[in-house]
């Protein structure tokens, strides 16, 4: 007997590449007894014909057309197919997101991870999973560590060229490379190299899996980065200042950063880096500081870090709501602490530097109407003095922070 879907509920139908021949009896019956079929060209193809049965590609852009045309077929049985696990970076996580997961049905098929790390001998928690697919190659970037095992799922048949020049700009040209192509399917096959010299040729249907070198440079997770590792004019947070602003801000996942008068980025990127949900919005006077933000950005794997260029406070209206705030420049401009105060919730945190006595005077008359902390930092390291060696104090930093 035919199985039918129930109305009200999308089930999302996966598909290994083996297409139709592949699914078991039980998932074929569930889409030959949908009314309404939604699903890429190709996968479409595979469905024999079944009279009257609707088929609709997917909408594009696929997150802003889908509430339409889940409308249009409102109170009919409509099933989608998806490639493998629907789940797993899929249409299933979009559909889920729109309609509740009461409403989605979900009918998984082998991945193509799972398959990669069949055929790679990888145990699957050894191995991170990205996905490349409509996002930009730089973020795999923030992902790349000494022997560090990834699973890339690749955009395209140009992914994994793409991926073998950033691994190469990123000093891990010897980084070892395999790329499945239409796995499970007849005309599987598999190309192996390094980055530096990658030139193979692979389907548009590929799944790439990557071993980092034991020798690649890599910078540690704690706050508190080299200051050389950013590019900068001097306009930059310092790496035992920073680490210390960081502490306070207290990243957690999902959460927000407002970096005002950011400068070279460095406390958005470093904010950022703490957990791969946390994002920022860096504002920025200079149009050519705003630039080289991006380009930080970039080469930390952190192409989502949203960059304004303009002056607070005025540059901060019609920003989305942050968790935490920093000021590391302009905070003894009239108004600015004001509108940081107004824009944080319950429990979210703002942390003020100050090098001059005159926005010093600043924080202290913010400290002494708000509370928080009020902290004079200063850092000595040791230079050449004559023949022999002394230290040399950098200029102090007055840092407020306070929770709200």
């Amino acid at each position: 007997m035919v199985r039918v879907p129930p109305v009200n509920t999308v089930t999302v139908v996966g598909i290994g590449a083996d297409g139709w021949s592949g699914l078991p009896r039980s998932r074929q019956e569930i889409v030959l007894g949908a009314e309404v079929v939604v699903g890429g060209r190709r996968h479409l193809d595979m469905v024999p014909d079944v009279p009257r049965q609707v088929r609709r590609s997917w909408p594009s852009p696929l997150r802003e057309g889908l509430p339409a045309l889940l409308a249009q077929y409102d109170g009919r049985r409509l099933v989608a197919l998806a490639s493998g696990d629907p789940l797993l970076s899929g249409v299933g996580t979009t559909l889920i997101d729109l309609l509740g997961p009461e409403r989605v049905e979900i009918v998984p098929a082998v991945s193509s991870v799972s398959l990669a790390h069949a055929r790679m001998g990888w145990p699957y928690e050894s191995a991170t999973v990205v996905s490349l697919v409509d996002r930009p190659v730089e973020d795999l970037a923030r992902r790349l560590a000494p022997r560090r095992r990834l699973t890339v799922l690749s955009a395209d048949e140009s992914t994994p060229g793409a991926v073998a020049e950033l691994l190469t700009e990123q000093g891990m040209g010897t980084a070892e490379m395999t790329a499945w192509s239409n796995l499970a399917a007849p005309d599987e096959w598999v190309a192996r190299g390094r980055a530096e010299t990658w030139s193979a040729e692979v389907s548009r249907l590929n799944i790439l899996c990557i071993t980092c070198p034991a020798d690649a440079p890599s910078h540690g997770l704690v706050a508190g980065l080299p200051d050389d590792a950013f590019e900068h004019d001097g306009q930059l947070t310092k790496r035992d200042i920073r680490a210390s602003a960081l502490a306070r801000l207290a990243p957690r996942p999902g959460e927000r950063l407002w970096d005002v008068g950011a400068g070279a980025g460095s406390i958005a990127i470093e904010w950022m880096r703490a957990h791969r949900d946390c994002t920022a919005i860096a504002i920025e006077s200079s149009p050519e500081r705003a630039e080289r933000i991006s380009r930080n950005a970039s080469r930390f794997g952190l192409p989502t870090l949203e960059v304004v260029t303009g002056t607070a406070p005025e540059a901060l209206d019609g920003l989305a709501q942050p968790d935490a705030i920093f000021v590391g420049g302009g905070a003894g401009i009239a108004g600015v602490l004001d509108r940081c105060l107004e824009a944080l919730s319950e429990g979210g945190r703002l942390v003020a530097h100050a090098v001059t006595i005159d926005t010093e005077g600043v924080l202290v008359a913010a400290q002494r109407e708000h509370g928080g902390e009020l902290s004079r930092i200063t850092v000595e390291t040791v230079e050449p003095l004559g023949t022999m060696r002394g230290w040399r104090p950098s200029r102090a930093i007055t840092q407020w922070s306070l929770t709200r």
